[in-house]
C-alpha cells in the first residue's frame, strides 16, 4: 500500500484534520469523558484531562508516520471538534484495513459518522489503493444510522438488532458481519 498519513480531508458538513494538543479540552468534554460513548470501545471513558492529553500526545507523536491515520471530526459551521476516526489495522498482506470512530452524544442520529466514513472510504480508495476495505463501527455511535459499510454496502436496520443485545452479543454480530461481507467483496 502507498501512504499518505493523516492528511486534511472535507466533506460538505466536515472536517477532518489532525489532533492537537490543543484538543484537550474538546475531546474530553465532547466524547472521550462519556461512558455512553465508550460503553462499546476497547478503552473505558477518561477519568480526567491527563489521560486525554497523553492519548493525545501518542497521537500527535505518531502523525509522523505516514502509516498512521487519525483525524478529527470537526464540524465545519462552528468549527467544533466532536469525535475522531480512523483507519487501524492495517493488513499489507491482503491490502486491507480497519476503520474505527466516536463522536459525542449530542451528534448522534445526524448522519455525521456516515458523512465521515464515506469520506474515508474515498480517500483510501483514491489515494492508498485498498482491495478491501473492512469496517467495524463503534455501535454506540448514531443508533439509528448505524450500519456497517463495505465498498459502498450500506445494510439497514443493523443497529435496531445491536441495541437489543449484549454486548458481546453484539461484538459477535458485527465480526460475523464483516465476515460475510468480505467473501461478497472477494467474488
Amino acid at each position: 500500500m502507498k501512504h499518505k498519513g493523516t492528511i486534511l480531508l472535507k466533506t460538505e458538513r466536515l472536517i477532518l484534520r489532525r489532533l492537537t494538543l490543543d484538543d484537550v479540552d474538546a475531546m474530553f468534554d465532547n466524547w472521550a469523558s462519556s461512558s455512553n460513548v465508550t460503553r462499546f470501545m476497547t478503552w473505558q471513558a477518561h477519568k480526567n484531562k491527563d489521560i486525554t492529553k497523553m492519548v493525545l500526545t501518542d497521537w500527535v507523536n505518531s502523525y509522523e508516520k505516514l502509516d498512521f491515520y487519525q483525524w478529527g471530526i470537526v464540524l465545519k459551521d462552528s468549527l467544533t471538534l466532536i469525535g475522531a476516526i480512523s483507519i487501524v489495522n492495517i493488513n499489507e498482506e491482503d491490502k486491507s484495513v480497519e476503520v474505527g470512530y466516536c463522536i459525542g452524544e449530542k451528534w448522534w442520529h445526524q448522519g455525521i459518522t456516515s458523512e465521515a466514513l464515506k469520506e474515508l472510504i474515498r480517500f483510501k480508495k483514491s489515494t492508498i489503493t485498498v482491495h478491501d476495505i473492512e469496517e467495524l463501527q463503534n455501535i454506540t455511535t448514531e443508533f439509528e444510522e448505524l450500519s456497517i459499510i463495505v465498498s459502498s454496502i450500506r445494510l439497514d436496520n443493523f443497529v435496531s438488532e445491536l441495541a437489543r443485545c449484549s454486548r458481546t452479543k453484539a461484538i459477535e454480530i458485527i465480526e460475523e458481519t464483516v465476515k460475510v461481507m468480505q467473501i461478497i467483496l472477494r467474488r
